[in-house]
């Protein structure tokens, strides 16, 4: 009996540490577009500092500090932005990709080990069920969560982790999601540098047009899914 209470406090006492971990990524989201943090992620110095470590360290280090970046709340587009701007095109493309998918496990890997166990034992049946069902069609809801980002990317990954959504899938859905985003930035990149380093209404205007491309692709994306699938079966 001592045993079985013993364990159930190790349970709360990890919810509670993977509930603070929830809330400190999510000041830190907030503080680096709303504090003095803000100032650290000027598009030119990050530019030139993922420059600086890719020369110097190799494209593995680039990879490693966009992964720590965006396992830290910092905004995935604009790291996208980033490495587009730092290494080119595809090399960026590349970066972003795999650094998106190291950060992916690293919060997952948080999620898991401090909430999956508790939840599954404390959180009670219902939560578990829609986890469960949750679970079943994992990739299609991270597809849909990436394309239209509802919450700071490492938060989502975190909380995936602690649910029964698998690692596969976030990546697999991680992949797939940020593919249009990433392709229209690379199209519109100088005039969203433009944009984020001389804010003017004309800069805004041509904003609107990757925007406008991404939302036509969702709306593409969510009607597809919604066709009715047709048996091949007699």
């Amino acid at each position: 009996m001592p045993q079985s209470a013993d364990s159930g406090r190790r349970l709360r006492l990890r919810l509670l540490w993977l509930a603070l971990s929830l809330v400190a990524l999510m000041g830190l989201a907030l503080a680096w577009s709303w504090s003095p943090l803000r100032a650290w992620l000027d598009i030119d110095v990050v530019v030139a500092a993922l420059q600086r470590m890719g020369r110097t360290l190799g494209p593995l280090a680039a990879v490693g500090g966009f992964a720590l970046a965006v396992s830290l709340a910092v905004p995935l587009t604009f790291l996208t932005l980033v490495a587009l701007a730092a290494l080119g095109p595809w090399a960026g493309l590349a970066c972003s990709m795999a650094g998106a998918l190291v950060g992916v496990c690293i919060s997952y890997g948080m999620g898991y080990m401090l909430g999956r166990e508790a939840l599954e034992r404390l959180a009670g049946e219902r939560v578990n069920l829609l986890s469960r069902r949750l679970s079943q069609r994992g990739v299609l809801a991270i597809i849909a969560v990436r394309m239209v980002p509802i919450a700071p990317f490492a938060i989502v990954n975190m909380i995936t982790g602690a649910s029964h959504i698998r690692l596969r899938d976030v990546l697999l859905g991680t992949a797939i999601g940020m593919t249009p985003a990433t392709l229209v930035m690379m199209v519109f990149m100088n005039q969203l540098l433009d944009t984020l380093r001389q804010p003017s209404s004309q800069s805004f205007f041509l904003l609107l047009i990757p925007v406008f491309l991404i939302l036509a692709g969702l709306w593409g994306v969510r009607r597809w899914l919604r066709q009715p699938r047709v048996s091949t079966g007699e």
